[in-house]
């Protein structure tokens, strides 16, 4: 099915409130109910979760409104933009807290995973591309380096951490280490399998160091890989993000979607949870990830640091200043 066919989709589910937009000096607590009715109950996935059952054109948590319905597609990129200044202003916040309060040590770390052509370079740039990359860290991960091989698989995860105050975004992450190397049969059983254990407890000391994490299945259907893989060679501007080996790796499907089960099943404890989000359509796929950072966001309750000095009184000397 193609991106912009909705037939499919005549109803969606969660209500979203009409009046969402902050002025830019304002924050968040002025809409409390805002988190409540964000998609992550749908998209959130544990022990029981089953890939197979999950539409990948689907569109859990789109508000159930006349105006949504008409057309989804422009309705979800116009919130977008909603959504972006909403995350920018909680980017500010949270850099704030951090720059006026070195003990303040929280973070937020995007951790994104898909098969190829799944849309994580996408998401990075309209979701992440909304807030200030002076408190970014966008971190791609491909196969490990000489140096990174010398270590634990989660020595250059530790060092691609982002620092307090900062948003992180993980393009591929120490999940790869229980996927490809799985699939691909890079090491043994024996290697791979006591790391799911190894992970939970580094996301719990993560979790514990001030760190949150949103971790998101971008997932996508066998068919609309090969579509956009054709798409990439149509466009002479897209060749260089084609790989050939990418058709290789379709042959090794299934035994993905297996191994992305077990990540699922095994690693989505309540504090460091999975969503997996229907990721066919783009529009929907980006407006879910960023009501997901978003959520994250408002459950820090960030405020601006108030001032460590008299305003009344610099007003005062400021005033006096002039010629």
């Amino acid at each position: 099915m193609s991106e912009s066919d909705d037939s499919r989709h005549p109803a969606y589910a969660a209500e979203m409130p009409s009046d969402s937009s902050p002025s830019a000096e304002s924050d968040d607590s002025r809409h409390p109910a805002y988190a409540a009715e964000m998609p992550s109950d749908s998209l959130r996935v544990g022990p029981d979760a089953d890939l197979s059952a999950i539409d990948t054109s689907g569109t859990p948590g789109l508000p159930d409104r006349k105006s949504v319905r008409k057309d989804p597609k422009m309705w979800a990129r116009a919130e977008l933009a909603e959504l972006g200044e909403r995350l920018a202003i909680q980017q500010e916040m949270l850099f704030a807290n951090a720059k006026t309060n070195p003990e303040d040590p929280r973070r937020v770390l995007l951790v994104l995973q898909a098969m190829d052509c799944g849309g994580k370079d996408g998401t990075v740039k309209r979701v992440a591309g909304a807030m200030n990359p002076e408190g970014l860290r966008i971190v791609a991960f491909g196969p490990p380096t000489s140096e990174e091989l010398e270590h634990d698989f989660l020595w250059r995860i530790r060092n691609a951490l982002p620092k307090p105050g900062f948003v992180g975004v993980f393009n591929r992450s120490h999940y790869e280490d229980v996927l490809v190397v799985r699939v691909r049969k890079l090491v043994s059983a024996k290697v791979w399998r006591p790391r799911y254990q190894m992970i939970n407890e580094f996301e719990e000391e993560l979790v514990a160091s001030g760190i949150t994490l949103v971790k998101v299945m971008l997932h996508i259907s066998f068919e609309e890989q090969r579509r956009r893989l054709l798409a990439r060679l149509d466009d002479p501007t897209k060749h260089w993000k084609y790989n050939p080996e990418d058709v290789d790796t379709r042959a090794f499907w299934p035994a993905y979607q297996e191994a992305y089960h077990d990540v699922l099943a095994r690693c989505s404890p309540d504090h460091a949870p999975w969503y997996v989000v229907p990721a066919d359509r783009k529009w929907y796929r980006d407006w879910a990830v960023a009501h997901l950072l978003l959520e994250a966001f408002m459950k820090l309750d960030l405020h601006y640091p108030a001032a460590a000095f008299d305003v009344a009184r610099e007003r005062a000397r400021l005033e006096r200043t002039t010629t």
